[in-house]
């Protein structure tokens, strides 16, 4: 088994700090009290970093900040840091840099700071997260490798990206789906809302395609994700979860959404079992590491 661990610092230099120290609060509310560049940078000095997790920028909305810069300029400067032979990689403001190059802008103000690889990646992932035109899924992602990489839990992230933890647990919930569904959702043809109610069955890539066709509310998505829940095996095989309540339910699917795993309780009385499903080494090798942290 792989003995590779996530890098777990805690908050020390992580989320909180990281999120001071570059600003990521939009342009737009910090207009009359704009950051101080360190200097400015010709376009063709910066580069973008190739570990940005967001590989989509739509040209619509590329072009729509490009008339902004070109009216007003850039306001809120770039995040960099050196990357030798006098180039600077570009660690948030890859979309302002993009959009800069469209109207024909030729230098940009930067303020340079001096960070590691781990603090690169975890400061694009936040900026990401704090834009507003992310879907669900790529949110959700974001979530899932602040907290598999860095070792954030839901309610750290919560706490320094004031977000409910209830918003990012629902949105964890929906990695869990079958791919397709997932495509669905990034895709636009299903709200994270009719996803959700798919969580608890079976037939997900089927219902989906239903609810696509017929173009169902989530309300309704809900009731026929109900009807197929519904027992439909032999009378001497019962519904595994007929007799759990809807507390063991979301506790099940919580903990589904934290470890990437599904996850199945079953409580009797005063005890119980807890069971994993895992589907590769990997899988595997990453529960005994949280095991092993329990000790």
């Amino acid at each position: 088994m792989s003995d590779k661990k996530p890098e777990r610092r805690g908050l020390g230099r992580g989320l909180s700090a990281l999120m001071a120290d570059v600003n990521l609060t939009p342009a737009s509310e910090t207009r009359d009290q704009p950051r101080r560049a360190d200097l400015r940078l010709p376009v063709e000095k910066l580069v973008p970093n190739p570990n940005q997790p967001r590989r989509d920028f739509a040209q619509a909305s590329l072009e729509e900040l490009a008339a902004s810069i070109r009216e007003k300029g850039v306001i809120q400067p770039l995040i960099v840091r050196e990357a030798g032979d006098g180039r600077f990689e570009i660690v948030a403001g890859e979309r302002r840099w993009r959009a800069a190059q469209l109207a024909q802008v030729h230098d940009l103000p930067v303020i340079v700071r001096d960070l590691d690889d781990t603090e690169v990646l975890e400061v694009a992932i936040i900026e990401n997260i704090q834009r507003a035109d992310l879907n669900p899924i790529e949110e959700a992602m974001a979530y899932r490798q602040l907290m598999e990489r860095f070792g954030h839990t839901q309610e750290k992230l919560a706490e320094a990206l004031s977000k409910s933890r209830s918003h990012i647990a629902n949105l964890l919930r929906l990695l869990n789906l079958p791919q397709e569904v997932v495509d669905h959702v990034r895709e636009g043809r299903l709200t994270a809302g009719h996803a959700r109610a798919l969580i608890v069955t079976d037939d997900a890539a089927d219902l989906a395609r239903q609810v696509i066709a017929k173009g169902l509310s989530v309300r309704e998505t809900e009731r026929l994700a109900k009807g197929v829940g519904e027992p439909r095996a032999p009378r001497d095989r019962p519904a595994p979860t007929a007799d759990k309540d809807a507390d063991t339910r979301v506790l099940e699917q919580d903990l589904t959404a934290t470890i990437g795993m599904k996850v199945q309780i079953d409580h009797k009385g005063e005890g119980g079992t807890i069971s994993i499903a895992y589907k590769s080494l990997d899988d595997l090798d990453e529960i005994c590491r949280v095991l092993s942290t329990m000790r």
